[in-house]
Protein backbone atom coordinates (compact mmCIF):
# COMPACT_ATOMS: atom_id res chain seq x y z
CA UNK A 1 0.00 0.00 0.00
CA UNK A 2 1.57 3.15 -1.02
CA UNK A 3 1.63 6.64 1.13
CA UNK A 4 -1.19 8.11 -0.89
CA UNK A 5 -3.43 4.85 0.02
CA UNK A 6 -2.33 5.06 3.86
CA UNK A 7 -3.35 8.79 3.88
CA UNK A 8 -6.45 8.35 2.21
CA UNK A 9 -7.25 5.29 4.74
CA UNK A 10 -6.52 7.61 7.76
CA UNK A 11 -8.17 10.52 6.22
CA UNK A 12 -11.43 8.46 6.52
CA UNK A 13 -10.54 7.00 10.47
CA UNK A 14 -10.48 10.92 11.06
CA UNK A 15 -13.74 12.33 9.54
CA UNK A 16 -15.53 9.50 11.39
CA UNK A 17 -14.12 10.20 14.32
CA UNK A 18 -14.37 14.26 13.39
CA UNK A 19 -10.24 15.03 14.64
CA UNK A 20 -9.78 18.41 13.28
CA UNK A 21 -6.22 18.23 13.88
CA UNK A 22 -5.80 14.69 12.24
CA UNK A 23 -7.50 15.84 9.14
CA UNK A 24 -5.77 18.89 9.02
CA UNK A 25 -2.87 16.73 9.26
CA UNK A 26 -3.32 14.51 6.78
CA UNK A 27 -4.99 16.66 3.97
CA UNK A 28 -1.44 18.68 4.24
CA UNK A 29 0.49 15.24 2.92
CA UNK A 30 -2.18 14.54 0.53
CA UNK A 31 -1.51 18.35 -0.87
CA UNK A 32 2.09 17.70 -0.51
CA UNK A 33 2.12 14.28 -2.33
CA UNK A 34 0.13 15.95 -5.19
CA UNK A 35 1.85 18.78 -6.01
CA UNK A 36 4.93 16.42 -5.42
CA UNK A 37 2.71 14.05 -8.61
CA UNK A 38 2.05 16.82 -10.81
CA UNK A 39 5.41 18.68 -10.81
CA UNK A 40 7.33 18.35 -13.96
CA UNK A 41 10.15 16.74 -12.52
CA UNK A 42 8.32 14.12 -10.92
CA UNK A 43 7.68 11.70 -13.46
CA UNK A 44 6.56 8.22 -13.71
CA UNK A 45 5.60 9.18 -10.00
CA UNK A 46 6.96 9.60 -6.56
CA UNK A 47 9.67 7.10 -5.45
CA UNK A 48 9.37 5.72 -1.77
CA UNK A 49 12.25 7.49 -0.86
CA UNK A 50 10.85 11.19 -2.85
CA UNK A 51 7.44 10.11 -0.27
CA UNK A 52 9.96 9.93 2.87
CA UNK A 53 11.67 13.34 1.95
CA UNK A 54 8.50 15.04 1.35
CA UNK A 55 7.26 13.79 4.85
CA UNK A 56 10.18 14.47 6.36
CA UNK A 57 9.92 18.16 4.97
CA UNK A 58 6.68 18.65 6.38
CA UNK A 59 7.64 17.44 9.86
CA UNK A 60 10.36 19.97 9.66
CA UNK A 61 8.27 22.81 8.26
CA UNK A 62 6.05 22.38 11.65
CA UNK A 63 8.93 22.01 14.25
CA UNK A 64 10.41 25.02 13.07
CA UNK A 65 7.37 27.08 13.30
CA UNK A 66 6.15 25.28 16.47
CA UNK A 67 9.78 26.70 17.59
CA UNK A 68 9.43 29.84 16.32
CA UNK A 69 5.79 30.35 18.09
CA UNK A 70 6.92 29.28 21.48
CA UNK A 71 10.50 31.46 21.62
CA UNK A 72 8.07 34.09 21.24
CA UNK A 73 5.59 32.67 23.91
CA UNK A 74 3.11 31.94 21.77
CA UNK A 75 1.83 28.25 23.31
CA UNK A 76 -1.51 28.72 22.08
CA UNK A 77 -0.10 28.44 18.20
CA UNK A 78 2.52 25.76 18.99
CA UNK A 79 0.22 23.01 20.23
CA UNK A 80 -1.59 22.81 16.84
CA UNK A 81 1.88 22.62 14.87
CA UNK A 82 3.58 20.08 17.36
CA UNK A 83 -0.29 17.99 17.29
CA UNK A 84 0.27 17.77 13.41
CA UNK A 85 4.21 16.59 13.62
CA UNK A 86 2.84 13.60 15.95
CA UNK A 87 0.53 12.89 13.12
CA UNK A 88 2.64 13.43 10.09
CA UNK A 89 5.47 11.37 11.93
CA UNK A 90 3.22 8.48 11.95
CA UNK A 91 3.85 7.97 7.89
CA UNK A 92 7.95 8.10 8.65
CA UNK A 93 10.32 4.97 9.37
CA UNK A 94 11.59 3.88 12.83
CA UNK A 95 13.95 6.56 13.50
CA UNK A 96 17.17 5.52 15.04
CA UNK A 97 18.76 6.49 18.13
CA UNK A 98 21.65 8.24 18.32
CA UNK A 99 24.15 5.40 18.98
CA UNK A 100 22.78 3.81 15.51
CA UNK A 101 23.21 6.96 13.69
CA UNK A 102 27.15 7.12 15.73
CA UNK A 103 27.55 3.77 14.37
CA UNK A 104 27.02 4.92 10.69
CA UNK A 105 28.89 7.56 10.97
CA UNK A 106 31.79 5.08 11.78
CA UNK A 107 31.37 3.35 9.64
CA UNK A 108 31.04 6.04 6.63
CA UNK A 109 34.44 7.60 8.54
CA UNK A 110 36.12 4.66 8.21
CA UNK A 111 34.99 3.68 5.08
CA UNK A 112 36.25 7.30 3.47
CA UNK A 113 39.38 7.70 5.39
CA UNK A 114 37.56 10.69 5.96
CA UNK A 115 39.83 12.93 8.70
CA UNK A 116 39.10 16.43 9.79
CA UNK A 117 36.16 18.72 9.11
CA UNK A 118 37.39 19.38 5.41
CA UNK A 119 35.59 15.71 4.86
CA UNK A 120 32.43 16.40 6.26
CA UNK A 121 30.39 16.99 3.25
CA UNK A 122 31.44 13.70 1.94
CA UNK A 123 30.77 11.79 5.17
CA UNK A 124 27.25 13.32 5.41
CA UNK A 125 26.17 13.14 2.12
CA UNK A 126 27.03 9.56 2.44
CA UNK A 127 25.49 9.16 5.95
CA UNK A 128 22.68 10.74 4.77
CA UNK A 129 21.67 8.74 1.89
CA UNK A 130 22.73 5.53 4.03
CA UNK A 131 19.81 7.09 6.61
CA UNK A 132 17.08 7.99 4.81
CA UNK A 133 14.11 8.83 6.35
CA UNK A 134 15.73 7.28 9.75
CA UNK A 135 17.42 10.44 10.89
CA UNK A 136 17.04 13.70 10.40
CA UNK A 137 19.72 16.08 9.15
CA UNK A 138 20.98 18.24 12.11
CA UNK A 139 21.25 14.87 14.44
CA UNK A 140 23.34 13.70 11.78
CA UNK A 141 25.84 16.88 11.34
CA UNK A 142 25.99 16.98 14.93
CA UNK A 143 27.29 13.85 15.53
CA UNK A 144 29.62 14.06 12.16
CA UNK A 145 30.99 17.25 13.33
CA UNK A 146 31.64 15.72 16.81
CA UNK A 147 33.76 12.86 14.98
CA UNK A 148 35.46 14.32 12.71
CA UNK A 149 36.91 17.45 14.82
Amino acid sequence: MGLQDKVMEQMKTAMKAKDKVALESLRAIKSALLLAQTDGSAGDGLSETDEVKLVQKLVKQRKDSAAIFIEQGRNDLAEPELAQVAIIEQFLPTQLGEAEIEKAVIAVIEATGAAGMKDMGKVMGMVSKQLVGQADGKTISNIVKSKLA
